[in-house]
């Protein structure tokens, strides 16, 4: 990662913050002390894509949640999330979702109920800013932290996923591919988001290994997905569970910590692990304040 991550960070930080109102190139440039050239090809190495891609994607996603978790009027939504005009909110929701507003609104999420529309809009909201950036490396290793490791009882998990064969240093990238494609299908198709993404590891090898790349939903699919998702069930059962604090860089250490751990206490893996991203680098620009949950099944 170069080593201007951290200016980019804290930039769409600021812009995620202020999406209602001028996030134009010139703005942001402003913003950045960077000339507009330079900022735009800075912003697209960094981010996958364009300011202007960025910022109508993540403003479409959280109108979205909006538009299918509450009653509020289409054209003050559209404002509200800093669309010009009600025709522009309307052509740019149909080209990103395949259906106007109020046919999305009509057809509803698959699950009802105000508190899965709540947890979707949330969900939504602060995730939809970063969902291409979560293992981002910044080459900053640090000395690892005592993790605080407990055996919980989790529930059983429902999920889409998009499962690859990467080596470790392919985790990034593949998965600034496969979670926006998880997250977008989930939104087009009206699947209650329930929880932030997730990395699950069913398989690892020595020069490479299986990831399954995907978010929680908070119920099964009505349908098979298409598009090279799956519907995954976790199984409700006891993991241990553990938060590690800092970049993605020293996730390694914190699996490391979490098995010696289990080898004290005598227990063994019954599943694969997986951890979760609880943190939107998006939001949250200093990495020393990411938060991502590991959970290792135990029996």
């Amino acid at each position: 990662m170069s080593s201007g991550a951290p200016e980019l960070l804290q930039l769409l930080a600021t812009v995620n913050s202020r999406l209602s109102g001028d996030v134009s190139l010139s703005v942001l440039a402003r913003w950045a002390h960077r000339s507009r050239f330079d900022l735009h090809r800075r912003f697209g190495r960094f981010a996958g894509e364009t300011p202007k891609a960025y910022t109508t994607r993540v403003r479409i996603a959280r109108a979205a949640a909006e538009v299918v978790g509450g009653d509020r009027r289409i054209s003050a939504i559209a404002a509200g999330h800093g669309f010009a005009s009600h025709e522009v909110f309307t052509r740019t929701f149909t080209r990103h979702l395949g259906r106007s507003p109020l046919r999305y609104r009509t057809r509803g999420l698959h699950v009802a109920g105000r508190r899965a529309a709540a947890a979707h809009a949330a969900t939504v909201s602060s995730t939809a800013p970063c969902i291409s950036l979560y293992r981002i490396s910044l080459i900053e290793r640090k000395p690892p932290v005592p993790l605080d490791i407990s055996v919980r009882d989790l529930p059983t998990v429902h999920a889409l996923v998009i499962r690859r064969r990467v080596t470790r240093d392919e985790i990034a990238t593949a998965l600034s591919e496969t979670l926006p494609a998880v997250f977008d299908y989930a939104q087009q198709n009206g699947l209650a988001i329930a929880g932030p993404p997730f990395t699950r590891y069913p398989e690892v090898g020595l020069g490479s290994l299986v990831i399954e790349a995907g978010i929680t939903i908070a119920a099964p699919p009505p349908t098979a997905p298409t598009d090279g998702i799956e519907a995954l069930v976790i199984p409700a059962g006891q993991a241990a569970v553990a938060i590690h604090r800092g970049s993605y860089d020293n996730l390694s250490e914190s699996y490391q910590q979490i098995e010696k751990w289990m080898r004290d206490r005598g227990l063994s893996a019954a599943g694969a692990p997986w951890e979760t991203y609880l943190t939107d680098p998006g939001d949250h620009p200093d990495p020393a304040t990411w938060e991502t949950e590991i959970a290792q099944p135990v029996q």
